[in-house]
């Protein structure tokens, strides 16, 4: 083994301690944090060319775990665990081209709109401004920016024909079978 081998597993090997505190304070189970540390060690193992001997191995290392863990609860996010089947055997989900005609729609009346109510209902609605920063953006009075989301969102409403919250989501033929999916 060569010398800077044999430096970079003795800082690796001193930093342990720290490393694992750290996972601990992160995650709090014992067993979870030591396989935390194991990763991490194995990852920089695997990447020792990509440190510098006389730099900060703490830091280098604190990195490889804080990004360890990060990784590691994106794909938990992802799984679901279904051992015995139960979750599978009731999953149902909205047929996505129902969604895709909706937006298809709301994409037509929206272009319907008068530019400035199109704008405020925008600023507003999607992209999440207040009424008083979209004013502010549209050079006008805070009661016209309520006022032209207001006539923005009637005139969307009666484009679309919406007349109430049942006219949202899954139609009559699909709610039955989507609905199975949150009963217990």
């Amino acid at each position: 083994m060569s010398s800077e081998n044999q430096e970079f597993k003795r800082e690796m090997l001193a930093a342990l301690p720290s490393l694992r505190a750290f996972a601990m304070s992160l995650i709090g189970r014992h067993d979870r944090a030591d396989d935390l540390v194991q990763d991490t060690i194995m990852k920089a193992w695997a990447k020792q060319d990509h440190f510098e001997i006389g730099t900060n191995m703490k830091a280098w290392l604190f990195t490889i775990l804080r990004n360890e863990l990060y990784s590691q609860m994106r794909k938990r996010g992802r799984e679901i665990q279904d051992s015995d089947g139960h979750f599978t055997e009731t999953l149902a989900h909205h047929p996505e081209q129902y969604g895709s005609l909706d937006l298809q729609d709301f994409r037509r009346a929206l272009d319907q709109l008068p530019p400035d109510q199109r704008e405020a209902i925008i600023l507003v609605g999607a992209s999440g401004f207040s009424y008083e920063e979209a004013a502010k953006i549209c050079g006008c009075a805070l009661g016209t920016i309520k006022s032209r989301v207001n006539r923005a969102r009637q005139r969307l409403q009666e484009i679309l024909q919406v007349q109430g919250e049942n006219d949202y989501g899954p139609d009559e033929t699909s709610a039955p079978i989507t609905s199975r999916a949150f009963v217990s």
